[in-house]
């Protein structure tokens, strides 16, 4: 197998492990979300144990990849090396917790959510489409 196919076929892998993941712990159900950024209503913790999970299965990744002398299937790791806090990343981080907190959704687990065939599914991915749009035409160039 080439490369290429061996790339692409980690990387649907990878996806299926994760949308399997989000669908066995219910984040694909918005209503979860939302109820667990409602701390004074009716609060969901199931989240923070989700997460919780997400950060151990990271850390134990980045620790494996520092040890490793490249991927398996590239040339070099793609790892951020900006560290800088700035407007960009401020106002980013705010419109994704804006879209989180109300639609119930971040990008992957909104992917995910279209195999149930919800009509806020479509608007909220539709909604995050035209976002990632509007930014790579518009905000992306001034730099």
């Amino acid at each position: 197998m080439n490369r290429n196919m061996l790339q692409f076929v980690a990387a649907l892998a990878s996806g299926i492990v994760f949308g399997f993941g989000l669908s066995l712990s219910g984040m694909l159900n918005p209503v979860r979300v939302q109820n667990f950024l409602d701390v004074f209503g009716a609060w969901d913790p199931s989240l923070a144990f989700v997460l919780g999970g997400a950060i151990v299965v990271a850390f134990i990744g980045v620790h494996i990849m520092k040890r490793m002398k490249r991927p398996a299937f590239d040339d070099s790791f793609h790892v951020p090396t900006n560290r800088r806090i700035d407007a960009p990343l401020v106002v980013g981080s705010a419109l994704f917790g804006l879209g989180w907190g109300i639609g119930g959704f971040c990008p992957g687990p909104a992917v995910a959510s279209l195999s149930l065939g919800l009509p806020q599914t479509f608007l909220f991915v539709i909604a995050m489409l035209v976002g990632m749009t509007l930014f790579d035409r518009v905000w992306s160039r001034r730099a």
